[in-house]
Formats: structure tokens, sequence, C-alpha cells
């Protein structure tokens, strides 16, 4: 039996990739063990699927001042001496690592132990963990066509992000029995992702009324940002959150709109739904959603809004033209050839892993 180390976290996104691999590597008889921060989102979601959790000390590496950069680098370092301790007691075969800062120190320790480490990268362009950790790594998996040239050669591999196999297997029916709709009209969904997107849901709040004449809505609001005054709308639905159903939702939608998060756009390219991207503004992050956005774009599997572009004519005539256009957007979704990400992940890890 094999043994592989997980590792990545500090958001979902740093996770959820891991847990779609899950499936696999059992079935190929893996011993799976998960190395995450103390007491990261990571943590409650690794525990809860009973795969071995292992926690370490994590640090922050950051850009800007701040009173912690004095103390997180001493984080950092107790989390590589606690994870080189795992990694020699648990003695793997591979180390996959998903990113985020906890994930630093296990690939840094894993090449201490001359374990073979595949990291995969998710947006457009390397964050600072996987900066850090590509010098380490046997070898590195991306999303994006552009991607590829950022990295060594002799590294890089074009495999989109593993998605979780159960979003494929939505029921339409499901859906309007769950949410009220009808086959009458066509349905977008709108994700802002679990915390919301506060612009998105103003600007399509803003277009209900003219929007409703034409398409149905489901509306993924985000914590604490339902709006009650509109519960009463015919053809419109909000939910805070949604996870069991999500499946079932994606399947009743014609189209979607979504934020740029390369997960969220991954899950969107192999359910191939045509999409529009309204990325988290360049104000709000380090601009990674707007690249990962234009690259989608670019390859014909989106169109693209950013949040300073929006109006409500303008967000309109592009609902009804990416749905007017939809057949189009699937047709370039089926060419993409990022559609087999576990299978190229799995065979990377079978092919590295210490005999």
């Amino acid at each position: 039996m094999k043994r592989i180390i997980l590792t990545g976290g500090g958001t979902a996104g740093h996770v959820t990739p891991n847990i779609a691999l899950l499936p696999r590597l059992k079935e190929l008889n893996y011993d799976i063990h998960y190395i995450g921060s103390y007491n990261g989102i990571e943590k409650e979601l690794i525990e809860q699927l009973g795969i071995p959790y292992h926690g370490i000390s994590s640090g922050k590496l950051r850009r800007y001042f701040s009173l912690r950069n004095f103390t997180d680098p001493f984080r950092v370092l107790k989390g590589f001496r606690e994870a080189h301790r795992l990694i020699k007691l648990l003695k793997p075969d591979v180390i996959f690592s998903k990113g985020g800062f906890v994930s630093v120190p296990v690939v840094f320790a894993g090449k201490k132990c001359k374990v073979p480490t595949i990291i995969h990268e998710s947006d457009m362009t390397p964050g600072l963990a996987n900066k850090l950790s590509i010098p380490s790594a046997t070898k590195v998996c991306c999303n994006f066509p552009e991607t590829v040239e950022l990295l060594p050669a002799s590294k890089a591999v074009l495999t989109g992000s593993p998605i979780r196999q159960e979003l494929l297997s939505g029921d339409r029916q499901h859906a309007l029995d769950f949410t009220g709709l009808t086959d009458g009209k066509p349905v977008i969904l709108i994700i802002g992702g679990s915390l919301g997107a506060v612009a998105v849901n103003e600007a399509v709040r803003r277009i209900l009324p003219v929007l409703l004449k034409d398409f149905q809505v489901i509306h993924l609001c985000g914590k604490g940002k339902l709006d009650p005054s509109l519960n009463a709308l015919d053809g419109y639905v909000q939910y805070e959150y949604i996870k069991d159903e999500l499946k079932d939702l994606f399947a009743l939608s014609d189209i979607v709109i979504s934020r740029a998060g390369a997960n969220a756009i991954c899950e969107l390219l192999a359910l191939r739904k045509p999409n529009l991207l309204i990325p988290l503004s360049a104000n709000a992050s380090r601009g990674d959603q707007i690249l990962n956005a234009r690259s989608f774009e670019r390859q014909g599997f989106s169109a693209v809004m950013e949040e300073e572009e929006i109006t409500n004519e303008k967000l309109l005539d592009t609902i009804h033209e990416l749905f007017q256009n939809r057949d189009r957007y699937i047709s370039a979704m089926k060419s993409s050839n990022q559609q087999d990400s576990i299978d190229m992940i799995i065979d990377l890890i079978e092919s590295v892993a210490r005999a």
C-alpha cells in the first residue's frame, strides 16, 4: 500500500480539490493522511471525511507591513519542524499540495526528506505560497495555458482543477421541486461564494423587474445577505448558501453568473455551463480573479464584466447575449483539454510516487 500526504488550507479553495481526489486515491488503495493548520477550515472539512488529520503551526507570509510579520516566521519554522517530524514518521511515497501558507513547510520538509511532491496552482499567476514551494516541487499542475509559461518547463503540467464528481450528477427535477420554479422559462444561477458578493447581489437586484420577464433566477446571496422584501417575486428564489442541492441547481440552470475564483470557474467548465464572470475588483484583491476571468474569456468559455463596468443596461444586454449564444460557449468548453483533471493528476501522482 502506498501512502500519500495531502496538504493545503486557509480557504475552502485550498481543500476541495484535495477532497475531489479522494475517491480515486481510495480506489487505488492509497493510505491517505492530511497535514493542515491546527484549527483552519481544512481541519473541519477533512476530519468529517474520516481522513487522519495532522495539525501543524502556520504563519502567513505577508507582502505588507504588519506586526505579525515579526512573529509569524517563528510559527512557520515551528511548522517546518512539525511537518518534518510527521513526514519522517509517516514515510509517505508522495505529497500533493494544494497551496495556502500551511502547505509551505510541508513542501519544504518533503524536499528535505526526499519525498516527491506535486503542487497545484489554481490561479493564472502563482500566489506567494506556491511561488515559495515551486523550487521544491517535482511537478506543478495548473489551470490555465498562460500559467505554463510562468513555470519551469520541466515541471509545468496543464491539468485543470480536480472537480468534485458529485457536481456532475445533478437532477433537474429535484431542483424544480426544491426551488418551486417551473419549466416555463430559462434559469439563471447567481453565485457569489459562501460569503456572497455585495456588488453582484446589488447589480442583479436592480435589474430583477426586467430580468424576470424572460428568466427565472436562483440567487445564492451569501451569509446574512438575503433581502426578505424580494421573497414574493414570482420566478425568484434566494438562499444564503447551498451545499447538498448545489449539483441539482447546476443541472437546472441554463446560464450562470459568478465570481471568478479558480475552483468555481473550473467547476463551470467541467459542467459546461455558459457563464458571465464578474471578478473581484483589483482594489479588493491581488487581481487574480480578473486574470482568471480574462483567460476563460480568451478561450471562449466565459463572458466577462468587471465591477466598475456594471450598469443596468449593460448587465441586461450581456445576460441576453450570453443566453442567445450559449451553444457557442458550450462548444468551446467541450473542446477544452482541461476536462480530465483527476485522471491526469492521479497519473502524475502514480508516476512520481516512490516505489
